[in-house]
This record gives structure tokens, sequence and C-alpha cells, in this order.
């Protein structure tokens, strides 16, 4: 089930719930406000529209339900949409022929990249909206050692030795101006601290120590932070990517050409989605954004559904769908759930 990002409205008794879940698969179905007379006359619901109205009443004083105009009927709010898939939703299987199609599309005789675009490709198709997968990572390179050597104005050459004997080389610009003294002494401690460790968690331990009141280090620990703070987070900028396939399926969603524009400037520019998606990495199962809690405003009318993928035990990387709020929830986890494990699968198939 996927994770809940936002805290339980209290209780809600049977008869509620019922109705809720009647409410949101109808919105759902045609997107506009619910009558509480079109509830009351549903099969599965027998109670009159007053004994409706007064239900939606209390659910709207919880924050579930909202009037759009004071005369029509209700709408979900996105916390409503969370209580639906936390706690009432009925996912079935993806069908045969959608588990066939996404089977027969991931060939495992394709690289990696080449899987993970198609993978998102698939997602685009099955859903009709946006697919997106991070492409996989390799296996994380661990420092062996480093050396900082100062080239004119402000720019760093970076020397790293990862694993036995791969050697990177990129050129920085600090804040900053170093002497080879300094830097030799900022390569002598991260050598000491961070030697064996792998790239991704020196980035995260140099930017944890950067949180430290930066008065109490001396300047040798200073010069080293500052310097690896900007090689390290260039060797993240490096290999982190993802491709994301159907965006044209979300335009008529959208109200502006403002909106568009914003949206798509937001796939172009990577940084926050991606940041969006490696939250992910650490938690199986499915995961859900639901608009706002993503915390990033141009997916504020969306939401984000992704399951990590994992190839021979070890995670690989995440994929997922972005849709409007009023999606069919029901289709999509699973369609998420299927392609994360057909993509894994078809990676070590590949690979062995």
């Amino acid at each position: 089930m996927p994770k809940r990002r936002d805290s339980p409205p209290g209780e809600v008794d049977e008869r509620a719930q019922q109705l809720l879940k009647a409410l949101v698969e109808r919105y759902l179905v045609d997107g506009a406000p619910v009558a509480s007379r079109t509830l009351a006359s549903g099969a599965e619901v027998a109670v009159s529209s007053a004994t409706v109205r007064n239900v939606m009443a209390d659910l709207e004083d919880r924050g579930l339900v909202a009037s759009p105009h004071t005369s029509a009927g209700k709408v979900p709010t996105h916390r409503g949409l969370r209580f639906f898939v936390d706690s009432l939703i009925s996912v079935q299987p993806l069908d045969r022929r959608g588990v066939g199609r996404i089977r027969g599309g991931l060939d495992p005789n394709m690289q990696p990249n080449e899987l993970a675009l198609t993978a998102s490709k698939l997602l685009s198709q099955v859903t009709h909206m946006a697919g997106v997968v991070t492409m996989p990572r390799a296996g994380q390179p661990s420092l062996r050692q480093v050396e900082f050597l100062p080239l004119s104005g402000q720019r760093v050459l970076v020397i790293l030795v990862v694993n036995d004997r791969d050697v990177q080389n990129r050129v920085i610009h600090t804040e900053r101006a170093y002497d080879e003294a300094e830097l030799a002494q900022a390569a002598n401690y991260i050598n000491r601290e961070f030697a064996g460790a792998q790239l991704d968690a020196i980035r995260k331990g140099v930017l944890n120590s950067m949180r430290d009141d930066k008065a109490r280090l001396d300047a040798v620990m200073q010069a080293a932070l500052d310097v690896a703070a900007k090689a390290f987070a260039q060797t993240a900028e490096n290999d982190a990517d993802y491709v994301v396939s159907g965006e044209a399926n979300l335009v008529e969603s959208l109200s502006s050409i403002e909106e568009v524009r914003e949206l798509f400037d937001a796939f172009a520019r990577k940084g926050a989605i991606l940041h969006l998606l490696d939250q992910c990495l650490d938690t199986p199962g499915i995961q859900l954004f639901i608009g706002e809690e993503s915390g990033y405003q141009p997916l504020g009318d969306y939401s984000l559904v992704t399951a990590r993928y994992e190839a021979n035990g070890a995670v690989a990387g995440v994929l997922g769908v972005i849709g409007p709020t009023r999606m069919a929830y029901d289709k999509v986890i699973p369609a998420v759930d299927v392609t994360a494990r057909l993509l894994g699968m078809a990676m070590v198939a590949g690979a062995s």
C-alpha cells in the first residue's frame, strides 16, 4: 500500500467511508463535483439525500471534501484523496494484456539505459500520463585518494582515484582562490577522513559537516569542506539523471499556457524532480505524493506514483508516473509496481 504522507483525519465511521469512497470514485471518472442526490441514488448507498448532506458537511469539516462552488456538489481534497488511497481503494492486479505488453517491450538484450527509456515510454502508454525512470545506478565508486591542484583564478583541478585504479579529473570553481599548500592540506584531510567511503556518502558527510558552526572549524578543515563540497556535488550531478516520456499527455489537465511552460521547464531542469525520486530509493513498495505532498510547487496539482526497481538484490533506481491528482490510482499503482519488477528482471537477464 502507498506510504502515508499526512496525518489521519481522525475516526471516520463506516457509512462516511462508504460515501467518501463513492464520491471519490465518481469524481475520478467524471472530474466534476458530486451532488448529494447523486450519491444517495447510488445502489451501494442506502441513505437519504439529507443524510448524505450531513455526512458531507462532517467530511468537509475534517478537510476531506470541499465545495468548489456554493451551489455545487463536493469534490475530494488532496487530503481526502490521500485517505482514499490509504484506506479505501481497491487495487486490482494489472490484466494479462498489460503485463504482456510491458514484458514484451523490455527486451533483456537492450542496454540498461535503453531499458530505462523503454520503461518510461511503456508507463506513459499504459497509463496515458508521463512516465519517469531514473537511470540505473552503477555500483557506487569508493574513494581511494583525492588530490587538489590550483589553476588560474578560482579554479581547482580535482583528481579522484576511485576503486582500484579508475582516475577521474574535473575542474571546479571555488568561492576564493586557494594556494597549493592549502589544497594539499585539504586533500590530506579528505583522504584521512573519507578514504574507502563511497562518493555519495562522502558528499553527504561533507554537507553535514558544513552545517556545523563554521566558526568552530580551523582553516584547514574549512578549506577542505569548501573544496570537497564543490568536487563531490559535481560528482553527484554527473552521475544522476532520469528520462521522461509522455509529457504531452499532461497538457489537457493544465489550465493555462503558463502552467504548461512551468511544468515542462521542471522536466527540463530535472534537479527538483530527481531529488524527489531519490527520496524513494530507501523505501520499498509503492510511494505516492499527492499534490503539495511533493513539496515542489510545479507538481502542486499532480500526483507522483513511484516504485524502486532492483537488480541482483540491489536497488538500481526509481520509476513512476506523474499525472493529475484526478488519476485512476487503482490502475496506475499496479502498472507502476509491475513495470518496476519487470524492469529489474530484464536488467538481470541481460547481464547474465
